[in-house]
């Protein structure tokens, strides 16, 4: 049966539906021995030969889904032209080809789903999904707070504005920051030599992820983001997973969010 190419290429797991339409328009994707450049264009999975890069396609063996941990100084792509690490070698023992489902910067930590499903990638990564991600922030200042009620109304940004966001301001570092010499578990304590209030800790919510849109947001208000840790994505924390640290899914929890994906889950 004939279906669409991106489609095709996102359910072999080589990548998502958006960079599979990519790969095609580039005109690196190819039906029986001809370049396939116009998005739409079908084949038939089972009895024509698709090949990506000159690489055939081929249905994954098996699906795979992780949650990793991104420390650091990843980045969360599957190859990066100036020779960074990438998450992916931090999944030692994974044969199937993953990748990672939408960003977290290099300067950033925190949860990254990886899989080969497709599908479930370009779903997770569509706006209608408004699958919640929640961030813990440090600010370099602290910001007004008419700017924070700004954030979460949304603000304009890349020419639209911003879904409306959940936001709060923690009582101190959260849990898993590196403690500070001097600071009581959890809660700042007066300093002695400066008179400088702590820098603030804030967890921000939001319902959508476009390109380093966190950073942007408070950038937008006059604040520098020093600190940004993604822990929380649907349902699934960080509990348990060290930085570096991955742990499959289980079909539970793969099964609730292609129900958050239809509009099910809360």
């Amino acid at each position: 049966m004939s279906e669409r190419l991106q489609k095709i290429i996102a359910a072999a797991g080589i990548a998502s539906r958006r960079k599979a339409e990519e790969l095609i328009v580039q005109g690196r994707v190819t039906v029986n021995g001809r370049v396939v450049s116009e998005l739409g264009s079908k084949a038939d999975p089972t009895h024509d030969h698709i090949r990506v890069n000159g690489k055939r396609v081929q249905a994954p063996q098996r699906r795979i889904y992780l949650l990793l941990n991104k420390p650091v100084g990843y980045v969360s792509t599957v190859r990066d032209p100036q020779g960074r690490p990438t998450v992916m070698s931090l999944l030692r023992g994974i044969k199937e080809r993953v990748y990672p489902v939408g960003r977290l910067d290099y300067h950033s930590s925190g949860l990254l789903i990886l899989t080969n499903d497709g599908e479930l990638a370009n779903a997770l990564m569509s706006r209608r999904s408004a699958i919640p991600r929640t961030y813990h922030v440090k600010l370099e200042g602290h910001p007004a707070p008419e700017d924070l009620r700004r954030l979460e109304q949304g603000i304009p940004l890349d020419g639209r504005r911003t879904a409306p966001a959940r936001l709060r301001a923690l009582a101190g570092p959260p849990r898993g920051t590196l403690a500070v010499p001097g600071r009581a578990a959890g809660r700042p304590q007066p300093v002695v030599a400066s008179h400088r209030p702590p820098k603030p800790w804030y967890e921000l919510t939001l319902v959508e992820g476009r390109y380093h849109q966190v950073r942007r947001m408070f950038e937008r208000i006059g604040q520098r983001v020093i600190k940004l840790k993604r822990v929380r994505i649907a349902f699934l924390t960080d509990q348990g997973l060290k930085p570096g640290q991955y742990r499959a899914l289980t079909p539970a929890e793969v099964e609730r969010l292609r129900t958050w994906r239809a509009g099910r889950a809360q």
